[in-house]
C-alpha cells in the first residue's frame, strides 16, 4: 500500500489538536480540506480513524492505536531532516543538563567553561539535582549520573573514570572520639548523612569486602541534602560524612579531613553522559558529546 503521507499529516495535526479548526490553522489550509483529507485515509484504510460530534473530536481504537505508532516515527523522521539540514551549522541553541550533585569532574567549572569558549552560541542550562527522572519528559537534552543508574535505553558517554565512596573525618573528631576499624562500628560514632530530597531517607553508606558489597544505615546526628554543609561540618569536627572521593580530595589534601576504612571502599563504574538513543542529535549536543570525549 502506498503511504499517503498528506493524510498521515492530517491526521497527527488532528489528534495532538483534538480539533479540526486548530489543525487546519496550523497546517495552514482550510477545514473542508482538513476533512477531505482524513476522509480519503480512512477510506483507504478502511476503518474510521477520528470520531467527531459537534462538541468534540476524539480518536477511535483503531485511531488512537495509529497514532501511538505513527507519531514516533514522524518525530524520528523530522529528527533526521533537522540534522541533515544543520550538520554542518554552528551548534546553536538552549542546551538543557541535569546532572547529579556529586558529578565533580563535570560541574566543577573548566569542562562547562571550556565548552562555553568552544561553542559560545549554546545557552547551557544546568541543573543540578539528585532526584530520578525521566529527562526527556521533563525536557532535557541529556543528564548526568553514575553509569549504575541509568536506563539501559539511553547512549551513555563516559565523564570519568571510576570512582570511590568513603568515609571522612576531621583529626580534631578523631583525637576525640577515635577512629572506626570497621564499617559496623559507625554506628557508635557521630555521623553527618545525606538525603536527595526532604521526605527521603538518610543515603545508606556503601562498602565492600572481599568481593561482596553491603551498606550501613547510619543513624546521622546531622541529615542535609547539601554536599558543601557536610563536608564544613565535618571539616569543624562534628562527626564522620561520607561521600564521593573527588569531593573531598581537596579537603585531605589540606589536611582538614582524614580518610577513614578505606579498605571497605572498592571502585566502581563513574559518571556518564546520557541522553536517548537517537541516530541524529542537534548540534549543540552532539557538539557537548565530542567535548566529554575530548575531555577525557
Amino acid at each position: 500500500m502506498a503511504i499517503d503521507l498528506n493524510g498521515i499529516s492530517v491526521f497527527l495535526a488532528i489528534a495532538e489538536a483534538r480539533s479540526f479548526r486548530v489543525a487546519a490553522e496550523n497546517l495552514g489550509v482550510t477545514r473542508p480540506a482538513i476533512s477531505q483529507a482524513i476522509r480519503r485515509l480512512e477510506d483507504r484504510l478502511g476503518v474510521a480513524l477520528v470520531r467527531r460530534t459537534t462538541r468534540s473530536v476524539s480518536l477511535t481504537e483503531a485511531g488512537e492505536q495509529l497514532y501511538q505508532r505513527v507519531a514516533p516515527a514522524i518525530s524520528e523522521v523530522g529528527l533526521a531532516l533537522d540534522a541533515t539540514a544543520d550538520r554542518d551549522s554552528a551548534p546553536s541553541g538552549l542546551l538543557r543538563l541535569a546532572v547529579s550533585s556529586i558529578a565533580e569532574q563535570f560541574i566543577s567549572g573548566p569542562l562547562l567553561a571550556r565548552f562555553a569558549d568552544a561553542c559560545p552560541a549554546v545557552q547551557i542550562d544546568v541543573t543540578v539535582t539528585d532526584e530520578e527522572f525521566d529527562i526527556v519528559a521533563e525536557g532535557y537534552d541529556a543528564g548526568v549520573r553514575l553509569g549504575e543508574v541509568i536506563d539501559q535505553d539511553m547512549i551513555a558517554v563516559p565523564v570519568s573514570g571510576d570512582q570511590r565512596q568513603g568515609a571522612f573525618a576531621a583529626p580534631s573528631y578523631i583525637e576525640r572520639f577515635g577512629m572506626p576499624a570497621h564499617p559496623s562500628e559507625l554506628s557508635a560514632h557521630r555521623c553527618i548523612g545525606w538525603r536527595p530530597a526532604p521526605h527521603s531517607a538518610p543515603y545508606r553508606w556503601e562498602f565492600g569486602q572481599d568481593g561482596r558489597d553491603f551498606d550501613v544505615a547510619v543513624d546521622p546526628q546531622i541529615t542535609t541534602n547539601d554536599m558543601l554543609l557536610m563536608i564544613r561540618t565535618a571539616c569543624a569536627g562534628g562527626g564522620i560524612t561520607f561521600g564521593m572521593e573527588d569531593t573531598f580530595k581537596p579537603y585531605v589534601e589540606s589536611g582538614q579531613l582524614v580518610p577513614l576504612l578505606q579498605d571497605y571502599c572498592p571502585p566502581f563504574a563513574g559518571f556518564f553522559l546520557y541522553y536517548p538513543s537517537r541516530r541524529n542529535l542537534a548540534p549543540k549536543l552532539r557538539a557537548l558529546v565530542d567535548h566529554v570525549k575530548r575531555w577525557r
